[in-house]
């Protein structure tokens, strides 16, 4: 509402601003807030509750000239992101795509936060999956083009969310991820997608499962953290039950193979094409 200088109302409206002191500031202040429009997509914190403790993730929200409703992509970031501040999860992987790109990536991307020591299940799978339902709620997400990505820990985490509920994703996008323990360090001697862990061949039990999920694997070709021997039969186990997958496979990657994955426009242009 635009008022004259001059006006009664104006000076009907700033002297209760000034009887009301550093209230009528405050509202004022929100008036502004809310009659704002980013003009380019931007990052904001929430937070989730889930078996009585609170996790802090981030969510970037695209421009608002973006239309809604908005296809959704669910990150999961490595082992080194791990914590509880609620930012370090952003600054690797796809959060510095999506930074560069703030001003037209078309997407709402969640990105929540593993705890220390831990990996992508259990109570944090739990986690991650509820952070995305409030997210795609909050910011008007689309469910039928809802999709999961993840980096290491995260690639891994990408399998072991999608076979928990496959029925929630469009696509799936593991990064340097695997299946079972990559056999390269001690500590990493744990990290294996729990759900399959028992089964004679987990690949083929994986891939079994989530025949009908398009999917597009990355590995750098000199990844000495998690070979890429993992998404190679990743890769093959799909193709055996005639699921739609790709793999690309950069040659002279070590274990960082994200920032070329997520500089892939084709890749970008496929996700947003599938829906459910």
């Amino acid at each position: 509402m635009s008022l004259p200088p001059d006006s009664t109302s104006r000076r009907r409206v700033l002297r209760g601003l000034a009887l009301a002191g550093a209230g009528g500031a405050a509202w004022l202040a929100g008036c502004r807030s809310l009659s704002s429009t980013p003009a380019s997509g931007h990052f904001v914190r929430r937070a989730v509750e889930v078996g009585g403790r609170r996790h802090a993730y981030q969510v970037f929200v695209p421009a608002a000239a973006v239309p809604r409703p908005l296809p959704v992509v669910l990150f999961l970031h490595g082992s080194g992101e791990r914590g509880s501040d609620g930012d370090k999860q952003t600054h690797a992987g796809l959060g510095p795509h999506v930074r560069a790109h703030a001003a037209d990536f078309p997407a709402l991307v969640v990105f929540p936060q593993s705890p220390e020591g831990t990996s992508w299940e259990g109570d944090v799978a739990t986690m991650a999956l509820a952070a995305l339902d409030a997210a795609t709620v909050e910011f008007d997400g689309d469910r039928r083009r809802t999709s999961l990505t993840g980096m290491s820990r995260g690639g891994y985490g990408t399998w072991s969310l999608a076979l928990r509920a496959p029925e929630r994703f469009a696509a799936l996008v593991p990064v340097c991820g695997g299946i079972t323990p990559p056999g390269t360090r001690p500590d990493l001697n744990s990290l294996q997608v729990e759900s399959t862990r028992e089964a004679p061949n987990p690949f083929d039990a994986a891939a079994q499962r989530l025949r009908d999920i398009p999917s597009w694997l990355f590995h750098g070709a000199r990844d000495d953290v998690v070979p890429p021997e993992q998404s190679r039969r990743m890769y093959a186990a799909l193709q055996r039950v005639g699921a739609d997958v790709r793999y690309t496979e950069f040659p002279d990657a070590n274990h960082n193979s994200w920032d070329a994955a997520y500089a892939t426009q084709a890749m970008w242009d496929w996700l947003f094409a599938q829906r459910r």
